[in-house]
């Protein structure tokens, strides 16, 4: 499916356009719930008429459209009212029930207009409320404070006061939403209504009255009294005059708090002010920011020991008497090494994944490094990119390309006082193919070694990655190793 903005920029609409219908549609839910309503934003066709880039369900009360209604056109019993409003810039309502599919619902037509410096543009969207007559009977005090503060919000958005840019951009997890608890605030900051949820959270940091009648700056100041650290943005939160957020901590208890200033051709008049108690998602959050940080300690220290055991396989090599053990020596140094840099690479970041061409580079000047003593000069060649893979990819997939390059380096190009190793890696259609091409000797009559280094790749590839590995002599000069591993992990 089209996203928003996709679909609003095929209408012939301007970016601008489409951000403020973004930001406007992020508060989509919120006016569903409050207006017990379905919510449908349409945009100006190019064809003519209206479709439809955006839809919000109650959560407070039944849908009307069970099916998906983006990117349809207007039905035609909706179209003069939408195309009204959006010639009059004028809230429009029907005069009678409207019926969709055997339902009577109430449509209300709201044009929405986006805010310039030099002031309000012409409408570039309608927004429809559907409201559900089916379920009609008497409505609560809370029912009555929610499609009040509907209406605002409606009306806001009729004059290019809604949704204000100020706010915070982008959703954060444990965000507030109407059925969280809602306060309704004065234009002096006093509440004048309070939902049982809303009250019922104030509870629980220590407030034993009751909300309505008190200034909720009052109210928090006295929670947080003997705090040393208070979010500075909750003075202007509390009192309803910022479209921020904030937390406020009392009494082993959580609660954030979300303003939505009310304003009237842009004079404050209020403020909705929505609360939820996040006590569990913050400790959910403290806890995974101590898992992550005591694993990327884990992987620290193990980097560290890793190249202690490295360190210590180098003296060892330089002591070592005969050839045959210090060319053994250096090599696992070599691949210890390796794995060294895997686990170096997974300690900065905060995702199991890592971007292994980052790997890969750093293994490649490891192995330069080592191979290009005495008279050996080699020239290695990266091509195409690895991309990000999981840590249980990283790990043997570098020994494996340490054990290709430095057979290439050591027996490909034996004998030369330089020489070239191409390594290219290919992504496509869920497999990493990798190529390693030297323009050495060859093999031997065209067979394959069967020493250490060529055990352990096959092992790593075929038995740890479920790949496939193949050699091969070129025509003239050079051997070519392919190795192909299926990315399964892309799939789950």
């Amino acid at each position: 499916m089209s996203t928003l903005s996709e679909l609003v920029l095929a209408q012939n609409r301007s970016e601008a356009d489409a951000e403020w219908l973004q930001f406007l549609v992020a508060d989509g839910q919120l006016l569903a719930d409050l207006a017990f309503a379905d919510i449908v934003l349409w945009v100006p066709a190019e064809t003519g008429g209206f479709i439809a880039v955006a839809h919000s369900r109650p959560s407070s009360a039944a849908t009307i459209f069970y099916r998906d209604i983006i990117g349809q056109p207007i039905k035609p019993q909706w179209s003069a009212q939408v195309g009204e409003a959006f010639e009059t810039a004028r809230i429009v309502d029907t005069a009678t029930p409207d019926w969709y599919e055997e339902t009577p619902t109430r449509v209300r037509a709201i044009p929405v207009l986006r805010r310039t410096p030099e002031g309000p543009t012409g409408p570039i969207a309608v927004l429809t409320r559907h409201s559900n007559l089916s379920e009609a009977r008497t409505p609560s005090r809370q029912e009555l404070t929610f499609n009040q503060c509907a209406a605002d919000l409606f009306g806001m958005i009729a004059n290019a006061d809604f949704p204000d840019l100020a706010a915070p951009s982008g959703p954060r997890r444990g965000a507030p939403r109407a059925a969280d608890g809602l306060v309704r605030l004065d234009v002096d900051g006093v509440v004048t209504f309070a939902s049982p949820n809303a009250l019922s959270a104030f509870n629980r940091m220590g407030f034993d009255d009751e909300l309505e009648g008190e200034s909720l700056a009052e109210v928090t100041t006295e929670l947080l009294s003997g705090r040393l650290t208070v979010d500075e943005s909750l003075p202007l939160l509390v009192t309803g005059r910022a479209p921020w957020r904030a937390d406020i901590d009392a009494n082993g208890v959580t609660v954030t708090l979300r303003a939505i200033p009310i304003r009237d051709h842009g004079t404050r008049t209020g403020a909705i002010v929505l609360v939820r108690d996040v006590t569990e998602f913050r400790h959910q959050e403290q806890e995974l920011i101590t898992k992550d940080a005591t694993i990327r300690e884990i992987h620290h220290r193990v980097k560290n020991n890793l190249q202690t055991v490295a360190s210590l396989l180098r003296i060892q090599a330089r002591r070592a008497r005969s050839d045959d053990s210090r060319d053994a020596l250096t090599q696992a140094m070599r691949r210890v090494a390796a794995i060294a840099v895997v686990h170096d690479t997974l300690s900065e970041g905060l995702s199991q994944n890592v971007d292994f061409d980052d790997v890969f580079d750093r293994v490649l000047m490891l192995i330069t490094e080592v191979a290009s003593t005495g008279s050996h000069t080699i020239r290695p060649i990266k091509k195409g990119e690895f991309g990000v893979l999981p840590s249980e990819y990283a790990t043997p997939l570098a020994l494996a390309l340490t054990e290709l390059v430095t057979n290439a380096v050591e027996h490909g190009l034996a004998g030369r006082s330089d020489g070239e190793v191409e390594i290219t890696a290919r992504r496509k259609d869920g497999t990493l193919s990798v190529r390693v091409r030297d323009n050495g000797v060859g093999l031997a009559e065209g067979k394959v070694g069967a020493g250490l280094g060529t055990q352990i790749v096959r092992t790593l590839i075929q038995g740890e990655l479920g790949g496939t590995i193949d050699w091969h002599t070129l025509e003239g000069e050079g051997t070519e190793v392919t190795i192909s591993v299926p990315l399964i992990w892309l799939t789950k």
